[in-house]
């Protein structure tokens, strides 16, 4: 293999740029070729690839976001736009590629590597929502930046003696909910892989109120519902007059903490070795604080995530808000 390609799809996360330096870099130190393919397949199909040379990653690793830009792509789940890709990988010699992101970029990846693209992928989401992983690039940084800011808000609501119901993202995972809900104690979290209900809640508040607690804070995982929801159903039961604050896209920028810059590293590392071993269709991960390699299908399928950890966390946060 001589010449490789790299790119980011889907959501960006912090230490997506981190993984994409470690790929340049590597593959340059190797003797390798390498390109950046950008705004993720759509990019790829319009033919938006350059060669990356060092200069080109240098005074990255600690940037938000991604050098290479991002994109959703319909079009790339259709056969048409996947041949269309892979017409331009043909044209720039390019035998393989590392693509960073999530489920969706890892579908587009499988696709590539099922037509005779070699492909590794690497977990660049907020979500840590990926099997065969222990943690995706950019969850850590998004954590850390919850509990930034519920730190904050918690500074007000202490002021005023409010309740807080605070909306985070996640998708369909709980993971950022309930680690940043254990981080910043609040009293109530709501995650799909736990089962809590709304009147439980309300009891856990009024019993905080009537022993002398002047606040409290709620975190609503999306992928439950919205914050306005629950703030609703706290109006209509009770005499409390709760704020919502949602964090939003905030979740998804900053610089990436030690964490995510050396995950990203290690990985994007460990991808271009694989690649000039022969490998493809293969996921990357960190388990155990080692290096995890396992099949697209693996990683696809629905019994390979543990979400014990998730849900003992909200069951942590839930004992000590007694």
């Amino acid at each position: 293999m001589k010449k490789i390609g790299v790119l980011t799809s889907g959501g960006d996360a912090p230490g997506m740029n981190p993984a994409v330096r470690a790929v340049v870099k590597k593959a340059i130190y190797e003797g390798l070729e390498v390109y950046g393919i950008y705004r993720g397949y759509e990019g790829l199909m319009e033919g938006a690839v350059k060669k990356l040379e060092l200069k080109d990653v240098g005074d990255i690793i600690h940037r938000g976001g991604t050098i290479l830009q991002s994109a959703r792509s319909d079009k790339f789940k259709t056969e048409e736009g996947q041949l269309q890709g892979i017409d331009v990988l043909i044209q720039h010699g390019i035998e393989g590629v590392v693509v960073i992101g999530g489920d969706g970029s890892y579908r587009g990846a499988q696709k590539l590597h099922q037509k005779g693209i070699a492909t590794i992928g690497l977990p660049g989401t907020i979500d840590n929502d990926i099997n065969g992983t222990d943690y995706t690039i950019g969850f850590s940084t998004a954590v850390n930046t919850v509990t930034e800011a519920v730190d904050r808000i918690r500074d007000t609501a202490t002021s005023h003696e409010y309740t807080f119901v605070i909306e985070v993202m996640g998708r369909d995972a709980g993971d950022i909910a309930a680690w940043a809900g254990l981080a910043t104690g609040a009293e109530s979290i709501f995650i799909p892989e736990r089962g809590s209900s709304k009147e439980e809640m309300l009891e856990r508040l009024t019993k905080g109120f009537q022993r002398g607690k002047k606040h409290s804070i709620v975190i609503v995982a999306e992928g439950v519902g919205t914050g306005n929801e629950f703030a609703d159903y706290i109006r209509e039961n009770s005499h409390y007059q709760p704020r919502v604050t949602v964090l939003g896209y905030v979740q998804r920028g900053g610089t990436p903490v030690p964490f995510d810059r050396i995950l990203g590293t290690r990985l994007g590392t460990h991808a271009v070795e694989l690649l000039m071993k022969g490998e493809s269709g293969k996921a990357l991960g960190m388990q155990k604080n080692e290096i995890s390699v396992h099949d697209f299908d693996y990683v696809f399928s629905d019994d390979s995530k543990d979400s014990n950890i998730v849900t003992k966390l909200a069951d942590i946060s839930t004992e000590l808000s007694l």
